[in-house]
């Protein structure tokens, strides 16, 4: 039966395939996709972990003294038996076989389907049983992660297309967004999560993927089974579940219309962005891994306007990425954009984007009250001198092979500023010491906390440009968590307190004559591309896949006429209804004649 579920739109167009569950358990499943000459290496580990799993409930048979209580034995043989039911070992092998599952993941989704069988039993008794499975589920869970099981694939492929014929579209409770940067080219043509707001990381990675996404869809887990048809519209924000076959024929024909626009688009790749007046408008990339560069290239991107840094240091269990590591990176990002400027963010850690483990100042993520005013970017950096060192040298010697921007975020107070410069200088002074061949770079300073904003003038006597982080920014002047669903509506680009601070930090800027982008958000939403280019914005950064259309606006805008539009949605009480009334078709209508009144001037 068709069902209908839910969610906040964060990623737009559609996705239709058949849905993967990645179920919730009380320890951590690794998924990704095995290469097929692996299979049978994949259901030895398997059958390995059964195995060890049934010695030690053996054991502590063996073990239970003379006097135990029956039902404790009873509960051992009922783990046994359920360990050694056959159908189920073969139902567990049959993703391992068909779907290329890990098997980890194929146990985690056997699970999934057998519990929710167990879930519509009548009987009291059988339903109870349930949680005998997921105790014995857990037990192989936990033996398939033991090294000394077998010889376990530990690298996650999921880049490369093992997972069947048909299309899959992930559905989950939520995603880190360092699990999200797994999907970049694997066979996830969507996702679906239960939780999350539309502007949280998670909702963030999933539009620099360009993949349909909906998240906060509630019970969307618990009522979509595994393998059942899924189309995702990312731009409603809803889920259609086992569609009838007139209405996953329309939803094709949509996602054909789509495919049309966006190859029509990318016939501007090559065309500069200049406004209608003669106005010209930069036009960057923001890219979380190196290779990033090869779509940033594509998309027409002039360079890279943010490289988040903080990428290299995830899903390395604790490990932080060495000076050499992340040199190669850097240099490859350099190298791959032949010649044109790249801006690399100094690690952003912190809030929902946490490490695994976090250097000798460890940051408990799990058990922070606040971590978005946390131990977080720059705080961080400045707490761990010599991981923060080793960063700064590994980007100095990447400037010798292009031109490289240093961009350091959350910086609120002058001490920081200063020392952060005392942290380059010193890297500077050891890099010539050791006649370790580096270059020069221009420093800029994330603007995204609001007493960075308000005192301006400082930054601009230190730093050679700014850049607005448009997600963090609203965060903290709104006092919204962005990734809380309970506040999540009241997370408002258009605010006219964010929209003051957007619009002074970019008109002193022009008057210092210092570089002034925007790299959130914003930047990459055509709803905003007339007000910043109004407001004086002539740099602009994002995913690669939203330049097309964010170029496409900037060529049929008049930044003369968007002056007054601007104004005109500055001096308004409710500038979202001016911005949406008036921001197409470059803003023809007569700006001076939205301002809106205050009730008293009405009356």
């Amino acid at each position: 039966m068709s069902l209908q579920v839910f969610g906040l739109p964060v990623s737009r167009g559609v996705a239709i395939g058949r849905a993967v569950l990645v179920a919730s358990s009380r320890i951590d499943v690794a998924h990704y996709f095995i290469d097929p000459v692996d299979v049978p290496a994949e259901i030895s580990r398997l059958r390995l972990a059964r195995k060890q799993v049934s010695g030690e409930l053996e054991d502590l048979k063996r073990d239970l003294p003379p006097n135990a209580q029956t039902e404790i034995l009873a509960l051992l043989d009922v783990h046994l038996m359920l360990l050694h039911d056959e159908a189920l070992a073969e139902a567990t092998c049959a993703w391992i076989v068909e779907r290329h599952y890990n098997a980890e993941w194929a146990m985690a989704a056997q699970l999934e389907v057998v519990a929710r069988q167990f879930d519509e039993m009548e009987d009291e008794y059988l339903r109870e049983r349930k949680a005998d499975l997921e105790q014995v589920a857990e037990r192989v869970l936990r033996a398939l992660g033991d090294p000394s099981n077998g010889s376990a694939i530990t690298e996650r492929v999921g880049a490369r297309d093992f997972g069947g014929e048909d299309p899959l579209v992930l559905v989950a409770n939520d995603i880190s967004p360092a699990d999200m940067l797994q999907f970049k080219g694997s066979v996830f043509t969507g996702f679906i999560t239960d939780v999350g707001g539309k502007n949280s990381h998670t909702a963030i990675v999933a539009r620099s993927l360009d993949i349909p996404a909906v998240v906060g869809a509630r019970d969307a887990s618990r009522l979509i089974r595994q393998d059942d048809w899924v189309i995702i519209d990312g731009d409603a924000g809803l889920v259609i579940v086992e569609p009838s076959s007139i209405v996953l024929e329309e939803y094709r024909f949509r996602q054909r219309q789509i495919q049309v626009e966006r190859e029509r688009l990318t016939r501007l790749r090559h065309k500069p962005a200049v406004t209608l007046d003669g106005e010209r408008v930069e036009l960057l990339a923001n890219i979380e891994l190196p290779g990033d560069g090869v779509a940033a290239l594509a998309g027409g991107a002039e360079g890279v306007g943010l490289f988040r840094s903080e990428f290299l240091f995830m899903n390395r269990d604790g490990a932080l990425p060495d000076e050499e590591e992340q040199y190669q990176a850097y240099r490859d990002a350099v190298t791959i954009m032949q010649g044109l400027p790249v801006t690399i963010r100094t690690v952003d850690i912190g809030s929902d984007k946490p490490l695994d483990r976090m250097s000798v100042h460890e940051l408990r993520h799990e058990h922070t009250l606040n971590p978005a005013m946390g131990l977080r970017a720059i705080r961080w950096s400045l707490s761990d001198p010599a991981m923060f060192e080793v960063q700064l040298r590994a980007i100095l010697r990447a400037a010798s092979h292009g031109p490289v921007r240093l961009l350091v975020p959350m910086l609120t107070h002058l001490s920081e500023i200063r020392a952060t410069f005392d942290a380059l200088r010193r890297v500077r002074a050891q890099l010539m010491r050791e006649s370790i061949p580096h270059g020069s770079v221009e420093i800029g300073a994330m603007v995204e906390v609001p007493a960075a904003a308000l005192t301006m003038p400082i930054f601009l006597r230190y730093f050679d440009f700014v850049s607005i982080g448009t997600n963090d920014l609203i965060q903290y002047t709104l006092a919204i968590d962005r990734a809380e669903e309970a506040v999540a509506h009241l997370y408002d680009p258009w605010h006219p307190a964010v929209l003051r601070l957007i619009a002074d930090t970019i008109s002193q800027a022009h008057a210092a004559g210092k570089g002034i982008s925007v790299c959130g958000e914003m930047a990459g939403d055509i709803e905003f591309t007339e007000l910043l280019l109004g407001l004086g914005l002539r740099s602009f950064s994002m995913h690669p896949a939203q330049i097309p259309a964010i170029k496409q606006r900037i060529l049929r805008s008049d930044s003369k006429r968007l002056r007054a539009y601007a104004a005109a949605v500055m001096s308004s009480d409710e500038p979202r209804s001016v911005g949406k009334d008036v921001s197409v078709a470059g803003a023809k209508v007569d700006a001076g004649e939205q301002v809106q009144k205050t009730p008293r001037e009405a009356a």
